[in-house]
């Protein structure tokens, strides 16, 4: 049955691919559970390394939240390089700044492999109120004077040459962020993991990892017992379904995304070509596509049920931006889950030989490529990068199975009603 939530523009204009499947019990040095962008690229870089590697993904490659997100290329992570540093202090700061700004993962991969996938440079957070722009700046200069880190801030008056819109009051343009289609970006990744050697099988279900025995680990699928000396589980909004107790530390919040029909001012609409996101918490966010439509993603849902018609709840968000075409054609609506962590940072680490990575809360194109590396450097006896991630703090969501979702939602209503009283 088709998936109402994959009603995408990224689906209706993937590369071509095929069905992967396979059955029969395997193994390897190797188990990836998760075709997103973390599976794909830890598998690649494993197989990199002499590894053998199984990838097993329940759907298709690029499936999930890496398939079907805004396509935003967004340096860092939730937290400010400024926050990182008066939590952690210097060195650490040091450490995630030149993972997380410095090392761009994706721009590697993409031009090592020649992956299609309409890379574009630039990304401009948008300041919803004269306070957020002040906290740019100050953010902007700070990345400036400490890093040497240069991005461009532009002041209200110097907004209509990046987007067509009053709304916003100045904001910061870095030329190291950008955007692409995640999902050929994704299908790009797997055709290079298969080049090194990987074997993807995809409409699998993995129901057990037994990691009872530390060599090897086995995972139970609904076909078969595949053997491997370490897995890495990739699964982000899934986790809890093969990990119980890993799921604990995130929550699904629902995104949604339309793409209009090609517009004949779209240049005018978003002068600089580069990707937007505002500062509000339930943020807008959108770009322009290869083809001149517009992307634009908007609103949160709380519950795991879509609302009837996506573009018409997402309409409203991008009339109030653009209200020039707020009755433009409207081609594609579709949504998916972002895992979320308490804290908004990534949750990674391994236990025993079970890596993991997920709730990347929703600033994960950049920092997932990376993720999947940086365990395929542990996994071969390097681990001091990947521990610069692992030791980030994070704590399970009060509640426990029942109560979790909605002690979270609680939460997050009150910082949405925080943006629309300004």
């Amino acid at each position: 049955m088709t998936d109402p939530l994959n009603h995408s523009y990224y689906a209706a204009t993937a590369h071509e691919r095929q069905l992967r499947s396979d059955i029969g019990d395997e193994r390897c040095d190797v188990a990836v559970i998760g075709g997103g962008f973390t599976g794909l690229s830890a598998a690649l870089a494993c197989a990199e390394r002499g590894f053998s590697v199984i990838l097993i993904e329940l759907k298709t490659v690029g499936f999930g939240a890496s398939g079907r997100n805004g396509g935003q290329l967004i340096p860092g992570l939730r937290w400010t390089a400024s926050e990182l540093e008066e939590e952690f202090g210097s060195e650490r700061a040091n450490a995630l700044f030149n993972l997380c700004w410095r090392e761009n993962r994706v721009k590697a991969r993409i031009a090592k492999h020649g992956i299609a996938c309409d890379l574009k440079a630039g990304h401009l957070e948008a300041a919803w109120t004269p306070k957020d722009f002040d906290a740019m700046r100050r953010e902007a200069d700070y990345l400036a004077a400490r890093f040497g880190y240069e991005s461009d801030v532009v002041a209200k008056t110097d907004m209509d040459a990046h987007i067509a819109t009053p709304l916003y009051h100045g904001g910061v343009h870095d030329p190291q962020g950008g955007h692409f289609h995640p999902l050929n970006y994704a299908i790009g990744l797997a055709k290079a993991a298969e080049r090194a050697g990987v074997r993807i099988r995809e409409d699998e279900r993995v129901w057990l990892i037994d990691s009872s025995s530390a060599d090897p680990v086995e995972l139970m699928t609904e076909w078969s017992i595949i053997s491997a000396r370490y897995v890495i589980d990739a699964t982000d909004s899934w986790i809890g379904d093969v990990e119980p107790d890993l799921g604990r530390y995130t929550v699904p919040i629902m995104n949604y995304n339309i793409a209009t029909a090609p517009l004949a001012n779209a240049d005018a609409l978003l002068p600089g070509d580069a990707a937007v996101a505002d500062s509000r918490f339930v943020l807008n966010y959108f770009r322009l596509s290869a083809d001149k439509r517009l992307i634009f993603g908007g609103g949160e849902r709380y519950s795991q049920t879509p609302p009837r018609d996506i573009a018409a709840f997402v309409r409203p968000f991008m009339a109030e931006v653009f209200p020039e075409i707020a009755d433009a054609k409207i081609d594609y609506g579709w949504g998916g889950a972002v895992a979320v962590t308490m804290n908004r940072l990534p949750h990674i680490g391994r236990r025993g030989n079970v890596f993991y990575a997920h709730g990347f809360s929703g600033h994960g194109a950049l920092v997932t490529t990376l993720a999947g590396e940086l365990i395929a450097e542990a996994m071969a006896g390097t681990a001091e990068r990947f521990d610069v991630l692992a030791n980030l703090p994070s704590k399970p969501f009060p509640g426990g199975k029942w109560l979790r979702q909605p002690l979270a939602t609680l939460g997050l209503l009150y910082y949405a009603m925080k943006d629309k009283l300004g």
